[in-house]
């Protein structure tokens, strides 16, 4: 089984729960990394967003705010429970969001479909993550912001904090009622996270330019940005 389908069971099995390891594994500051990342999308009132690996929404719902009623902002993820939750978060905030389940590696998107892309924790997951950010490029309009948000491991204590994740992050999950094996393979997949200065060359040599990075609690969340040439 590839990764990205362990991954995609992983997040069928969490979902009930996600939300709630995942503010406490971020300290709380995981709302304030994702508003950094919808104001690196540089979208503004009428445009169109993907936010892809959109998880439970919350990106896709900042997204909404920034381009109105008069644009459109379309979440998409391979976890069929994920989606589910992101469609009832937007009913309860009257939010016009599409969410769709879909594969991030093979969008079903024509080319130069969207004014910008986002992803969110979910590049982490692909054998390749070149994959997914050429297929985030590929819809992109020239000119057009792609984002990449991604839990990391910090420059020090790197080992330290792999470890406390393997071990804190599946304790947390099954003291929440959920699936302590699902909580422990996202955990793993931090670790799989390319270097910000890898990720820079990945994402210029999928056609981005003036790409930028900045490391947010110590290393601990990484938020890239760049436009397509």
């Amino acid at each position: 089984m590839t990764s990205a389908a362990l991954d995609r069971e992983a997040f069928d099995r969490i979902a009930p729960r996600y939300d709630l390891v995942s503010d406490l594994m971020t300290l709380g500051m995981g709302d304030r990394w994702r508003r950094a990342a919808a104001e690196a999308a540089d979208v503004c009132a009428g445009e169109r967003v993907l936010d892809a690996y959109t998880g439970t929404g919350d990106l896709a719902l900042m997204l909404a705010d920034r381009v109105t009623p008069l644009g459109e902002v379309v979440g998409v993820d391979h976890s069929p429970e994920m989606i589910a939750r992101a469609r009832m978060k937007a009913t309860a905030r009257h939010q016009r969001c599409v969410f769709e389940v879909a594969d991030c590696t093979a969008l079903p998107f024509g080319d130069d479909h969207f004014d910008a892309a986002t992803a969110s924790g979910g590049l982490r997951s692909l054998d390749d993550p070149a994959v997914g950010v050429a297929e985030l490029v590929r819809v992109v309009r020239p000119g057009g912001r792609v984002v990449v948000l991604e839990i990391t491991p910090p420059e020090r204590l790197r080992g330290v904090h792999a470890r406390v994740l393997r071990h804190a992050t599946p304790l947390l999950g099954g003291a929440l009622g959920g699936d302590r094996e699902a909580f422990g393979h996202l955990a793993d997949t931090v670790g799989r996270v390319p270097s910000p200065a890898d990720m820079a060359a990945i994402m210029s040599r999928a056609g981005l330019v003036d790409v930028r990075w900045r490391r947010y609690a110590g290393g601990v969340a990484t938020l890239h940005h760049g436009r397509v040439a």
